[in-house]
């Protein structure tokens, strides 16, 4: 039985994805779009689900950009998860640090539309662990 790394090896130029790959997301996006989408959002417009999910990708991959790490898993179901916040690096399991949220309370959180502390107290945001309080990095965009 071989382990990922010998797969990995041996698939090297047949067509496999490369497994090596660490970026803040698995998925390419379109940056020009997302922004723009962020900004309609921004300005009240209704967004579509694909752009809702859109927007959020964007917005928290610069979230795991600006603040690089693994020790706080933010998620974002459906839409997206990263780890970000400097500090211990979580391997396995669940995470020690999670902060878990709608796709749109994490836009209004990401834009200065609503505070942290608000969204907390309203219960629209879940977080757990001592590095999860994330008020101190929002609003980023």
């Amino acid at each position: 039985m071989r382990g990922i790394g010998s797969l990995a090896e041996t698939s090297a130029g047949a067509g496999c994805t490369d497994l090596s790959y660490n970026g803040p997301m698995s998925r390419t996006r379109d940056d020009a779009a997302a922004r723009e989408v962020l900004a309609r959002f921004g300005a009240g417009d209704k967004l579509t689900r694909a752009e809702l999910r859109l927007a959020a990708r964007y917005a928290l991959a610069e979230f795991a950009r600006l603040h690089p790490g693994r020790s706080v898993e933010v998620r974002l179901p459906p839409a997206a998860v990263v780890q970000a916040i400097a500090g211990p690096a979580h391997t396995r399991g669940t995470p020690p640090n999670v902060v878990e949220t709608r796709p749109e309370v994490w836009l209004e959180l990401a834009l200065g539309k609503r505070s942290w502390q608000d969204a907390c107290a309203s219960g629209d945001v879940q977080w757990s662990g001592t590095r999860a309080d994330l008020g101190e990095y929002l609003p980023y965009v």
